[in-house]
């Protein structure tokens, strides 16, 4: 009996050494691997750059971008959003999204143009209706075709943002027709299309910095200047140019791009949360966009500023219809599918 006791006290021993040891190894393991535990736990962080403030429409619209990919990935990826120009000009920015040091960035179409050329197409001065017409073509088989064109150079644009449209205002007069622009001097972006879009019109382009046009319309320097019904407001030029005309001459879109080496890197459950919450945030930001300028139209007018509505804009796009051939020689069946888009 005492010789039976003694083995099963034995036993008892090993086993409890066994299982120590296996417990200990187990925990050794862990502790050797902290990476392999925090790779379960720790979300994928992605940063989206932005150089709007805080309060901008494009900005709230990232933001809700961000809390969308958030709730439907359950917290495993999280997107970063900094505005007010915190990691860059936009074309910094962009270049930065090409090689994946960003992974996102809410950027206008312009700076697009020199990766993809035909992007050109969408800025062609009255090419679209109106607001609805230009949605229209964005968010159909065209738009689409647009945002997965950007591909070969390493970028994916995920949703259309509203930049609203630009229009020309003045200290002169009212413009009602396009005899009224002849001889006005109305200061535009350093860009060929503008430049041409303004002498079509028979006024003188005059590139300038955009800081520089409240002074410049004060003392007469220039007569005027073109852009959407924020801008007008915000930058005070309704101060000094008491005349606005809605021609809505550009429209030009805006979008969420996105490296396509982060893009590549997240599982396809993930790219589709990404793509459809790019496009739902795009809503709340085109709402807020008309928000925007409903309410600076409202304060425009209770200024006392003159604002005139074209009743017909066949005159203007007559006028501006070399540019089609000169910008648009290649792309001519593609404009007629946008200008025929019901």
């Amino acid at each position: 009996m005492k010789r039976f006791l003694s083995i099963f006290v034995a036993l008892v021993l090993v086993i409890g050494m066994l299982s120590g040891c296996g417990a200990k190894q187990e925990e050794t393991q862990t502790s050797q691997n902290p990476a392999k535990e925090s790779e379960k736990t720790e979300p994928i962080v992605l940063r989206l750059a932005d150089v709007h403030n805080d309060g901008y429409p494009t900005v709230i619209g990232d933001r809700e971008f961000a809390r969308l990919v958030e709730e439907r990935t359950d917290g495993r990826i999280k997107v970063e959003v900094y505005p007010g120009g915190q990691l860059g000009d936009e074309k910094t920015v962009i270049e930065q999204v090409q090689f994946g040091a960003i992974d996102l960035t809410r950027t206008s179409i312009s700076p697009l143009t020199e990766f993809q050329k035909k992007l050109s197409v969408l800025m062609l001065p009255y090419i679209y209706r109106d607001k609805e017409h230009m949605f229209k073509v964005l968010d159909g088989p065209m738009g689409e075709e647009f945002l997965n064109g950007l591909s070969e150079a390493n970028m994916l644009g995920l949703c259309w943002y509203d930049a609203g449209a630009r229009s020309f205002y003045n200290s002169k007069k009212e413009i009602k027709t396009v005899e009224d622009l002849k001889g006005l001097k109305i200061r535009v972006q350093k860009s060929e299309i503008m430049l041409d879009l303004v002498k079509a019109l028979g006024a003188s382009p005059t590139p300038m910095a955009f800081s520089e046009v409240y002074s410049a319309i004060q003392t007469g320097v220039i007569d005027g200047a073109e852009n959407n019904w924020a801008s007008y407001l915000t930058t005070s030029h309704y101060e000094v140019a008491k005349y606005y005309t809605v021609d809505e001459h550009t429209r030009v879109p805006e979008m969420i791009l996105m490296s396509k080496m982060t893009f590549d890197k997240l599982s396809p459950e993930d790219q589709k949360i990404i793509k459809e919450a790019a496009k739902e945030a795009a809503l709340v930001e085109r709402e807020e966009w008309a928000k925007a300028e409903a309410e600076a139209e409202e304060k425009i007018v209770a200024n006392g500023n003159i604002v005139t509505r074209l009743e017909s804009k066949d005159e203007f796009q007559k006028a501006v219809s070399s540019l089609y051939d000169k910008y648009g020689a290649d792309y001519k069946d593609l404009i007629e599918k946008i200008i025929n888009t019901k």
